[in-house]
């Protein structure tokens, strides 16, 4: 039998290797059903019992999709007879937050008991260091966050990756698109527009907003700006586009999402008196 420090050890990285994996049932493997975990994002005072501890992992998969990594460090297990606790640091985050902040870790602590002659977590504790300066006040943070939310959207349409494009959107996103219908309600309806849009571009495709503006306050921020896009098509020649769009942001449960998106490109300008009868019909009258 390996010693209860070596067993834990290998309990600690599997449940790592699963987290990083999505893997839900390996995540809740080897955790008490009391388990109180102090996460990052809110609520303040923790999570209680295995059912919230499980309904707390989709959102961070879904972020983790983007491409983040989830690998241990450090590691480091004090085992006694029956209680137990052990302490880590990890590379967590996108590419592009390790690059900005090579230097950051997520900590973690937990508190392990036996039960039955096996070990359990019974507590996790997680957090990365706050290294806002007294310069910067919340809006500036927020900001910060919104445009690296942009960032990844940009990698994750090069990468053509579908789920990564759809991990800092709300469910019950509404969403003015370029084409019919007025708009589109709910995640799963703008997904499908986002998945046309890639499955049109046989080769590379790239988007970006070299112009892009946001103002935020509190829990919500918006974001403005020109956006280009460059697909490669099948007889190699690149189409370019470039129209307007308009973001609306909410932090819900400490990350940001989108809650509505309005594009357009150009167009004449609409004149009422010269509307055709079907079209007056289309819209209602109006």
């Amino acid at each position: 039998m390996p010693a209860d420090s070596e067993q834990i050890r290998t309990l600690i990285e599997r449940w790592a290797e699963a987290v990083h994996s999505g893997d839900m049932g390996g995540v809740l493997a080897d955790h008490s059903e009391d388990i109180v975990m102090f996460d990052v994002p809110p609520p303040y005072e923790g999570l209680r019992g295995i059912d919230a501890y499980r309904e707390a992992w989709p959102p961070f998969f879904a972020w983790q999709r983007q491409g983040a990594s989830f690998e241990i460090e450090s590691l480091d297990v004090t085992a006694g007879e029956d209680v137990a606790f052990a302490h880590a640091l990890l590379r967590c985050g996108t590419r592009r937050q390790l690059a900005d902040q090579p230097e950051n870790r997520l900590r973690l602590t937990l508190g392990l008991r036996k039960e039955n002659g096996r070990w359990v977590v019974a507590h996790e504790h997680h957090s990365f260091p706050y290294t806002s300066t007294g310069g910067e006040d919340g809006d500036v943070v927020a900001e910060r966050e919104v445009r690296r939310l942009h960032e990844q959207w940009f990698d994750r349409t090069a990468a053509k990756d579908l789920d990564g494009l759809m991990a800092a959107i709300a469910e019950d996103v509404v969403s003015y698109e370029h084409e019919e219908p007025l708009q589109h309600l709910g995640l799963e309806a703008v997904r499908a527009v986002c998945e046309r849009g890639l499955d049109a571009a046989s080769g590379a495709v790239s988007w970006d907003i070299p112009d892009l503006r946001i103002l935020t306050q509190g829990d919500f921020a918006v974001a403005w700006g020109l956006d280009h896009i460059l697909a490669e098509q099948a007889d190699g020649e690149t189409t370019e586009s470039r129209s307007r769009g308009t973001r609306v942001f909410q932090r819900r449960d400490g990350a940001w999402v989108m809650i509505h998106q309005h594009l357009s490109y150009p167009s004449p300008p609409y004149r009422h008196r010269t509307t055709s009868a079907a079209t007056t019909e289309k819209y209602g009258g109006r």
